[in-house]
């Protein structure tokens, strides 16, 4: 039988991380989830404290930050035979969880959500409209991921030498191996980065970023570059 692990990294997401818990509970039949995994990276605003005080059955554990250290950390205390990797501020959709396993029952072993964002301004709403295309450059971890254990231990997990573009590369050798598949259903995401800043400022850095890996720039590089003009 099909299960799904959730595994969501978190560092300083009491604002939105008691309201996802309770929505992934409420929009998915829960005979199809292993568990919830919360891997935290240092938190101090509380977010640890919020998720106990909601008596869920959540798996909690620490890690270096850093969210492919994060994430490979979650699949170690996971036990079910799909990994479904989350946001903190991304709202998968009603029955994301029969979803996810149909796609999985056709044989398409990962993929992700269109996505759709919580802000009507008109190029987020163009770049949410264009996630519902397998084309390779609308890809991104808002849209969350699901993935098999075997395809993920197969590619050998998350990279962690990548402090940003983690999703990328584990998505970039899932479409070198034709298996990634695009749910027609939406995920809603926070456009909270973008409103933060600005987004034209923030598309031309993320674009930045987009060609500077494809022009052959190393993980290091890209945190640098990270830093400096957006964290």
């Amino acid at each position: 039988m099909n299960k799904i692990s959730i595994i969501i990294p978190i560092l300083n997401e009491a604002k939105t991380i008691e309201k996802l818990l309770f929505h992934l509970i409420d929009h998915a039949a829960l005979e199809n989830i292993s568990e919830i995994i919360i891997v935290d990276g240092g938190s101090t605003d509380g977010a640890l404290d919020l998720i106990k005080k909601t008596d869920l059955n959540i798996k909690t554990l620490t890690s270096p930050k850093g969210r492919a250290k994060q994430m490979n950390i979650g699949v170690k205390a996971a036990t079910g035979n799909i990994f479904y990797f989350l946001h903190a501020d991304s709202f998968p959709p009603n029955r994301y969880d029969q979803l996810i396993i149909n796609e999985v029952k056709k044989g398409n072993p990962a993929g992700c959500f269109r996505m759709q964002f919580d802000c009507n301004h008109w190029w987020l709403r163009l770049a949410s409209w264009l996630t519902q295309f397998k084309w390779r450059a609308c890809r991104g971890g808002d849209q969350s991921q699901f993935i098999t254990r075997n395809v993920f231990n197969d590619i050998g997990g998350y990279d962690e030498n990548y402090t940003i573009y983690e999703d990328n590369i584990l998505i970039n050798a899932l479409y070198a191996r034709n298996e990634f598949v695009v749910i027609q259903h939406k995920i809603k995401t926070s456009a909270r980065c973008y409103k933060r800043n600005g987004i034209w400022r923030l598309q031309y850095h993320f674009w930045t970023i987009y060609v500077k890996k494809w022009c052959g720039a190393t993980a290091e590089e890209l945190h640098t570059y990270y830093k400096k003009h957006i964290c």
